[in-house]
């Protein structure tokens, strides 16, 4: 039977709107199906960014944010080994990691925005190629437990790290591998007569003064937790936020501010030069610095916030309330010279020092 000419015209019309609407909606799909990937520590932070930061940014931008985890060094290597075809879009990076990676071409100038012109000045990098998105700073922490089955007053110096008593109890990340004891060192040797662009005095008062009380230099803070719970461990260099997830943990660990004062310690965040995607990753940047992504941060992972109009309440707000006591006694450091000596210095530590 032969079908009349109108019906076959109307199939045709409805078979070319269906046609067109599965292609719209395929186009569509593809918009929506964006994907930023950004580098960061794997752990408590990868947790709290991805389960409470990065959503509101998902969904007001039909994007999915995937983290790439590792430390700074090993972001830094991603990065610096695609660095002509990214496979990320933004990193985070220890600010002395991200002085590096600045040197080396790898982060785009942030974008201005009202969230980068509200950062404590700590935070903003030389030239805002980076900015930070965390505050911290590295102190001492003790073993709490320890302290008052013996009896000992809580630390209150970076030189009780050579008290006699703390002999064998004393516990010092590598200035070669970790912030943590660069910071440490580079505070002794302030006190010791030098400066960030000597540190002779330090490597010099080292042998008789810090060194006989080490019982193990360890490359990160990671075997901190076993070495606490063991009973090995007094006394070690450490940030307010890692005392905090240790404390979350259980374990018996306290945060002091050094009468001498503390190292400024930023997570910097730099959108990645050539990516695939500039002005989406500028966008995630900025929200990553507004006040609403780091009030999240805040509290679901006591990430200290950079921004000065973030709201907090209840123990947040004390939180960053002790924060900012410590921050009026803490200090920077010169990254521009570290790195440009810190090859070296680790050469010399690892054959002086962790011999």
């Amino acid at each position: 039977m032969k079908l009349p000419s109108r019906f076959l015209s109307g199939r045709a019309t409805a078979m070319a709107l269906a046609i067109a609407a599965a292609s719209l909606s395929a186009d569509l799909a593809m918009a929506q199906s964006k994907t930023l990937y950004i580098g960061m520590n794997g752990g408590t932070m990868e947790r709290t960014f991805t389960e409470h930061v990065f959503g509101a940014f998902e969904k007001a931008n039909d994007v999915k944010v995937v983290v790439v985890p590792g430390t700074s060094s090993d972001i830094l290597a991603k990065a610096q080994a695609n660095k002509d075809n990214p496979q990320m879009h933004v990193m985070f990076l220890d600010d002395g990691v991200m002085y590096r990676a600045i040197g080396m071409g790898l982060c785009e100038k942030m974008q201005p925005s009202q969230a980068l012109n509200d950062l404590f000045p700590t935070a903003r990098f030389k030239g805002d190629m980076a900015a930070g998105i965390n505050v911290g700073m590295t102190g001492l922490a003790y073993n709490k437990k320890m302290f008052t089955e013996k009896g000992w007053a809580a630390p209150t110096s970076w030189m009780d790290l050579a008290d006699p008593k703390f002999k064998g109890k004393v516990v010092f990340q590598s200035l070669a591998s970790s912030t943590f004891g660069l910071h440490g060192f580079l505070l002794f040797n302030r006190i010791q007569g030098g400066t960030d662009k000597n540190v002779e005095p330090g490597f010099k008062a080292w042998p008789t003064t810090i060194g006989p009380n080490v019982l193990e230099y360890i490359p990160s803070s990671a075997k901190l937790s076993e070495m606490v719970q063991t009973g090995e461990a007094a006394v070690f260099p450490l940030t307010p936020t890692a005392v905090g997830v240790l404390k979350g943990k259980g374990l018996p660990v306290e945060y002091v501010q050094p009468k001498e004062g503390s190292a400024v310690l930023t997570v910097g965040e730099c959108v990645i030069a050539k990516n695939s995607e500039p002005a989406l990753a500028h966008k995630l940047a900025q929200y990553l610095l507004s006040p609403q992504a780091q009030a999240a941060a805040l509290e679901h992972g006591n990430e200290i916030p950079s921004n000065s109009k973030t709201k907090a309440t209840g123990a947040a707000a004390a939180l960053v309330k002790q924060m900012n006591e410590y921050m009026k006694t803490a200090t920077t450091v010169d990254w521009d010279v570290i790195n440009e000596n810190r090859p070296a210095w680790n050469a010399r530590w690892n054959k002086t020092v962790e011999r």
